[in-house]
């Protein structure tokens, strides 16, 4: 697990780098515009989105070490080759390859823990690798931060430098992985995945894309939130992300700990279904508060709620993911859970800049009662999910 540990640790860096560099790079050094960059990310997290169950399938018949390998370094090639992407269908090319690889990469990552780790302590080692992904993440932004504040072609280029010579290190240290382990026998699962035909799955994977609509709030709706909305000073973005990083290395497996199986697991998305309307009723109440210490206050209380809920829905989606998938096939089943990843980075942006921004108060209280009633349907689709189960347990692993 040190080997697996090191590797989400060093991936995290790059990718702190990566993301704090790489907008600026292209609108500002390769004189992209705007919208044409947005777009390409857009289309690129659509490509992962389309490819994490196709990787995830190839992952169960052939390893999932063996596709990590793979996709780290196509991560790794695909970064070191977006300086070279000068003209407009370069820059599609090469970041539509970047967005495959790692959407691929997260679901191969997942499958391969599946392999690594007894059932009964996935969790709890998924919680773990998290914490160190955001001490990762928060290095690489520092990295990043500092060639923001250097400004020159080369600062960008070494910081987009970093994160392709992170997933390269991390391609060789999936290599060390031992064999024997990592990729045991599985049964051959045809060319179709069974997850196409688990209908409950797929409910539980739609509603976590619901939940994971947190995801862009941090980044791009409250500093737009705060700049335009609020009274505080706009460094106050700096401060909420920080609370969340923080809180995450520090907590996030303390978290964990409640959830032992898929009914636990349950109850924890329940519980942060309930706790994010709170939040989120918080930072729209930011809005008509007039002291500026008052505002800031709120803010960071708010910012804890959110946190405290992302942390419950992370260490129940995990759990539910891995109990609810059969054998043999935790590759297609990640992938098609983990799809609401990039569909949260594709969707996200849009409609909560539109929805909050535009909307206020009923914005914010919109998306608490989504995210609610996402949470408090998780716990009767687990219950069909394990019941169908029951009643016909080899239904999701027939070819």
């Amino acid at each position: 697990m040190h080997t697996l540990t090191r590797v989400h640790l060093i991936s995290a860096v790059g990718d702190g780098a990566f993301l704090v560099t790489v907008a600026l790079y292209f609108t500002r050094i390769a004189g992209m515009p705007a919208t044409s960059f947005g777009l390409g990310m857009s289309l690129a997290w659509a490509a992962g989105f389309l490819a994490g169950m196709p990787l995830g399938h190839l992952a169960d018949r052939i390893g999932p070490r063996r596709v990590a390998i793979l996709l780290a370094a196509g991560t790794a090639t695909s970064v070191a080759l977006l300086p070279l992407a000068h003209d407009r269908w370069a820059f599609l090319v090469v970041i539509g390859a970047y967005g495959i690889c790692q959407s691929g990469l997260t679901v191969a990552r997942q499958a391969l823990l599946v392999r690594l780790v007894a059932a009964e302590d996935r969790t709890r080692v998924r919680a773990r690798l998290q914490a160190r992904i955001n001490g990762g993440l928060a290095v690489g932004a520092l990295i990043g931060a500092l060639a923001l504040a250097i400004d020159t072609p080369p600062a960008y280029a070494a910081a987009l430098g970093l994160d392709a010579t992170a997933f390269g290190v991390a391609a060789l240290l999936l290599s060390r992985l031992p064999e024997k382990t990592a990729e045991q026998p599985v049964p051959a699962t045809g060319l179709v995945p069974a997850v196409l035909r688990d209908r409950p799955y797929a409910v539980l994977a739609l509603l976590n894309a619901v939940m994971l609509l947190h995801m862009p709030l941090l980044t791009l709706v409250l500093p737009l939130w705060i700049a335009q909305a609020t009274g505080a000073p706009r460094w106050m973005a700096a401060t909420i992300l920080a609370v969340n990083t923080i809180s995450v290395m520090l907590f996030q497996v303390r978290v964990a700990r409640r959830v032992g199986d898929v009914p636990s697991a349950a109850r924890a998305v329940r519980a942060a279904g309930l706790v994010m309307p709170a939040a989120c009723a918080l930072f729209a109440g930011t809005a008509h508060l007039g002291a500026r210490w008052l505002v800031c206050a709120v803010l960071v209380l708010a910012a804890l709620l959110q946190v405290f809920a992302e942390m419950l829905q992370s260490a129940g989606s995990w759990e539910i993911s891995f109990g609810l998938a059969p054998d043999g096939q935790h590759g297609a089943y990640q992938g098609l859970y983990q799809s609401g990843v990039p569909l949260a980075r594709i969707l996200g942006p849009a409609a909560l800049t539109g929805l909050i921004l535009e909307g206020g108060t009923v914005g914010w209280l919109i998306l608490g009662t989504l995210i609610a009633a996402a949470g408090l349907l998780t716990t009767p689709a687990t219950r069909w999910a394990r019941r169908q189960r029951r009643e016909s347990p080899r239904r999701s692993v027939q070819p």
